[in-house]
C-alpha cells in the first residue's frame, strides 16, 4: 500500500513546474527563441545570430549563471539555480535580451517511499 502511494505522489510531483519563463516579448527580442524544455528543467536558447554572453542575477544579486558562449544556441541547466527569481540577460550584436525565470522548488531531491522507509537519492 505504502509504494503505491508513494509511486502516486513521484508522479504528482513530476508534474509540477519547476520554472516559470516569463518571456521578453519586445519586437527586438524576437530574434532570441528562448524557451523551457518539456521538463522545464532546462532553458533552451536559440538564434540565427552568435549568441555573445549569457548571464542571469539572482533575487539577492549574486550572478549564478555567467558564461560566454559564441554559438547560436545554448542550454542553460536550471538545476543548480537557487529557488526564487533569476533575471537573465543574453547578449547579442550589441544588444541585451532580458527575461525573467522563475525557480518555484529544488530539484535536487527525489523522495522514494517504499513500505515503511522513505529514501532519498540525490541528483
Amino acid at each position: 500500500m505504502a509504494s503505491i502511494v508513494g509511486l502516486t505522489l513521484q508522479k504528482l510531483k513530476a508534474q509540477e513546474h519547476y520554472a516559470i519563463l516569463e518571456k521578453n516579448v519586445n519586437v527586438r527580442a524576437k530574434e532570441l527563441s528562448h524557451e523551457l524544455n518539456k521538463t522545464k528543467d532546462t532553458l533552451l536558447l536559440k538564434s540565427d545570430k552568435k549568441i555573445d554572453y549569457v548571464y542571469a542575477i539572482n533575487s539577492t544579486y549574486h550572478r549564478e549563471v555567467d558564461t560566454y558562449v559564441f554559438e547560436n544556441s545554448f542550454k542553460v541547466p536550471l538545476n543548480k539555480l537557487s529557488v526564487g527569481k533569476h533575471l537573465f540577460v543574453v547578449g547579442q550584436n550589441h544588444m541585451k535580451i532580458i527575461f525573467v525565470v522563475r525557480i518555484v522548488e529544488e530539484l535536487s531531491k527525489i523522495a522514494l517511499v517504499t513500505d515503511k522507509k522513505v529514501t532519498t537519492i540525490e541528483n
